[in-house]
């Protein structure tokens, strides 16, 4: 047999295997431990970030209302937070929960603070009237209602997954929705990381705790997630996985590394170098706690798959693919735009998308509204319907070269696949050929590699 027949084979073995693999990690009920990184800067306490559960098994008729799945559907995330219609827990499918919209087609290809609200406020007015009602005037209401929807907007959010069973799920469903569901938040002693740590608990018994040294007994989202690892790791026998979920490329502010109370504290200048000047003994305790709990080793992103929103999960791009594909969109942004080297094509479209309107197509899909010249244009901003209609092509066109120069970034780069950049490539491409430019389009990077076997 030829060396190219043997190799052909070999890919469509591997293509299999890694089809039989994600089928086989999906195929039962679990329970997933969402880790979600902090963003803004208001406060010591915000760097803890934020913990919910997605239960796969799960699903509701009404936010608060728990009901098992039907076919087809695909489970619920039940969070807590402070300030949200007196309620301890809310139930939200897991695609609005995470992009403030109802299917996978819809998720914007770039965000901004105005149509990431829009987003919001239409699935609230939609879903969650009951809840997050509209204040007197019609207009949004203010709170954390908004937290509830579009995470992946704010956030990129690390899931630890463990496999559970139909009875478990319907013993957790008669346990919420026979309990009052009445707020009793307390930041440091019923937080969102405690109602994560019961949730756990229930399927579990006591495989979750919190950290009386490395957090000063505050329950957090990262001392749950390396309990929940550890746990996994001592019953080889449950289906447990990782995976990664981006934060939503755009102009939004990037999240950052997630942390307990002592990480926190230790890292933060503005806390540990006062600390010293005071009292040079609290400071070395608190740098003992530090090294002797390990509290900066925890890595949530190690051997995570990446999901994919509408696909299967995937293993991430590696370095060497994810600058070659940098390279290549450099040296086509320096092309098209001679005058302007060094083109930040993001910022770009970021002054475009603050003067436009956010609305949604006829197929309720996102879009922007956009004046140019006497005429008002209605851009298409998923990758469902970014082609459609009749746009002016530079539009399409900057609205690609932004995405693909924010989801190539490095901090970006661990929740990346090839399967997202190389159809952002294409859809370039496409918009190139369709707008009949001279320009040269751009190849996906010619070295790559990515998730082909």
């Amino acid at each position: 047999m030829r060396p190219r027949h043997i190799q052909s084979m070999r890919r469509a073995v591997g293509v299999l295997v890694g089809i039989v693999v994600a089928c086989a990690s999906l195929a039962g009920a679990s329970a997933t431990l969402l880790l979600e990184e902090p963003y803004g800067r208001l406060g010591f306490f915000t760097a803890t970030g934020h913990a919910a559960v997605y239960l796969s098994g799960v699903c509701a008729d009404t936010p608060l209302v728990l009901r098992r799945c039907a076919p087809g559907e695909t489970g619920v995330v039940l969070s807590r937070y402070d300030g949200v219609g007196g309620y301890d827990w809310v139930a939200i499918p897991l695609i609005p929960y995470l992009y403030a919209v109802e299917r996978p087609e819809d998720v914007p290809l770039f965000a901004d603070a105005k149509m990431t609200l829009f987003l919001r406020d239409r699935y609230r007015r939609k879903y969650l009237e009951a809840i997050a009602p509209d204040v007197k005037n019609g207009e949004t209401p203010g709170g954390n209602w908004y937290e509830l929807v579009g995470s992946a907007y704010d956030r990129t959010i690390y899931g630890f997954e463990i496999e559970t069973t139909p009875e478990q799920d319907e013993a957790l469903i008669h346990k919420l929705n026979s309990s009052p569901n009445q707020s009793h938040f307390h930041l440091v002693s019923n937080n969102c990381a405690d109602f994560a740590k019961d949730i756990l608990n229930f399927y579990y018994p006591k495989s979750l705790h919190r950290s009386v040294v490395a957090d000063v007994g505050m329950t957090t989202p990262k001392q749950m997630a390396k309990m929940l690892t550890k746990f996994s790791d001592r019953h080889p026998e449950l289906q447990s996985s990782r995976l990664i979920i981006a934060q939503v490329p755009g102009n939004m502010p990037r999240s950052s590394t997630v942390r307990g109370v002592v990480d926190s504290f230790f890292r933060s200048k503005k806390y540990i170098v006062p600390s010293a000047v005071v009292s040079p003994i609290f400071a070395g305790c608190v740098a003992a706690v530090y090294v002797g709990t390990g509290a900066g080793h925890f890595d949530p992103a190690r051997n995570a798959m990446v999901f994919v929103v509408g696909s299967e999960r995937e293993r991430p791009l590696d370095r060497e693919d994810r600058r070659a594909y940098q390279l290549e969109l450099k040296h086509f942004l320096a092309g098209a735009y001679p005058e302007k080297r060094g083109r930040n094509a993001d910022k770009v479209w970021e002054k475009l998308q603050s003067r436009a309107k956010s609305g949604v197509d006829e197929q309720g899909r996102p879009v922007l509204q956009l004046q140019v010249g006497d005429s008002l244009v209605q851009v298409g901003v998923s990758a469902d319907n970014v082609l459609n209609g009749n746009v002016p092509p530079l539009l399409i066109r900057q609205l690609l070269e932004a995405r693909l120069q924010s989801e190539l970034r490095s901090r970006s780069a661990q929740a990346l696949t090839d399967t997202e950049v190389a159809r952002d490539w294409k859809l370039l491409q496409k918009s190139l050929a369709e707008g009949g430019t001279t320009d040269t389009p751009p190849r996906p990077a010619p070295n790559s590699r990515g998730n082909r076997p």
